[in-house]
């Protein structure tokens, strides 16, 4: 009787030892308030600027407030019905210039140099990526960015620090569309 059993037993442990694992539980849970609480701080950011960005420009009705987020008006317009816009890959000849909102220089157009820029396919901080795509050969374009469309929270690590909106005064020499 006692084989009869040991056998059982044994079957028994055999079918339970090959029960498959649980997973553990987490030991701390997260309720995504900082998440929450840093959602509320750029919206308060957001508006902040954006109010300090339309005071500025008050007094100027020619600026247009596009569907990106950013404020910009023409100084030079390309009137020519055969210019176009640039595509996606074509190479974009520019130069531009950034300022703070209170017009001090940051980086002059010298400074920057002359810059080509396949549409698209190489890095640009958000602002000024969108804004190329609006502009056509010869034109040159003041865009106000907030700063999520330019530099955001990290700034540009050199001069330009966190959470600044700027402006930049964009002048596009030449647009080389993509074979």
């Amino acid at each position: 009787m006692t084989t009869k059993f040991s056998i059982l037993f044994f079957f028994g442990l055999c079918i339970f030892a090959c029960k498959s694992p649980e997973a553990r539980r987490p030991v701390s849970k997260t309720s995504g308030s900082f998440i929450k609480e840093s959602i509320k701080r750029n919206k308060a950011l957001f508006e902040k600027q954006k109010n300090e960005i339309i005071t500025l420009i008050s007094n100027d009705s020619n600026y247009i407030n596009s569907n990106n987020g950013f404020w910009y008006k023409y100084n030079i317009t390309n009137t020519d019905i055969n210019s176009e816009t640039p595509g996606f890959g074509d190479i974009i000849n520019f130069n531009y210039s950034i300022s703070d909102l209170k017009g001090n220089i940051i980086y002059s157009k010298a400074e920057n140099k002359t810059q080509n820029y396949a549409m698209d396919k190489e890095e640009l901080f958000k602002g000024l990526r969108e804004g190329l795509k609006l502009m056509k050969k010869g034109e040159d374009v003041t865009f106000i960015f907030p700063s999520q469309k330019a530099y955001g929270y990290y700034g540009d690590e050199n001069k330009i620090g966190t959470n600044i909106p700027i402006i930049c005064n964009v002048t596009v020499n030449l647009i080389t569309k993509k074979q």
